[in-house]
């Protein structure tokens, strides 16, 4: 799992409570109160407040440190290294690490518009597709649809497998270990059945 930088001194290891209940609570509401949040982090609204004055900065500093967890998360992957399945399985376990980072700025379109990006191309879209494009051209990844199809199963695998975590359906290993054999299973290139294997 990936973890965050360490914190120092109370005010430090404060502010990381928070940050860390308002990605949990919002991915799973992202219309969770202040005063959830300042339950779930264990301190009281007034402290919270003192940290983040209103709901708009601490957004923006959930956005900033969940952006940071997922670019962390893809790094630490090493998907340009191996096989392009090892490769993937690494992805898929990653980003199912930080599900709840996922979950707040993918889940809601008013957060996935809200994010601000340098102009030009994203690198961790670059870097995801060309895993892609590296697996269909290894042929472990089916050429007969576009990357960018198999870019948006990918995603909502992951999706499903950090909702699966969230709502406790599964551990992390196993929502990991699901969304790759639903990949691998899918988009990968098995040996189909034969017509006479599906008039048996």
């Amino acid at each position: 799992m990936t973890e965050t930088p360490p914190v120092v001194g109370v005010r430090g290891r404060t502010r990381r409570a928070i940050l860390d209940a308002a990605v949990t609570e919002l991915s799973r509401r992202h219309d969770a109160t202040l005063a959830v949040i300042a339950a779930a982090a264990g301190v009281g609204r007034s402290t919270l407040q003192r940290y983040f004055p209103d709901r708009e900065l601490l957004i923006s500093a959930v956005v900033q440190d969940s952006l940071r967890r997922l670019d962390v998360a893809l790094t630490e992957a090493r998907i340009e290294e191996d096989p392009p399945l090892a490769a993937l399985r690494r992805l898929v376990s990653a980003m199912v690490d930080v599900g709840d980072a996922v979950l707040f700025l993918y889940g809601d379109p008013r957060v996935t518009d809200a994010i601000t990006v340098p102009e030009g191309p994203d690198p961790a879209a670059d870097r995801i597709g060309a895993l892609i494009r590296r697996g269909q051209e290894a042929g472990v990844l089916d050429r007969e649809v576009s990357a960018e199809w198999i870019e948006h199963v990918l995603w909502a695998g992951i999706s499903a497998g950090c909702t699966a975590v969230g709502s406790g359906l599964l551990p992390r290993p196993g929502a990991s270990a699901s969304v790759i054999r639903t990949l691998e299973n899918g988009v990968g290139t098995a040996p189909r059945p034969s017509r006479e294997d599906d008039r048996g």
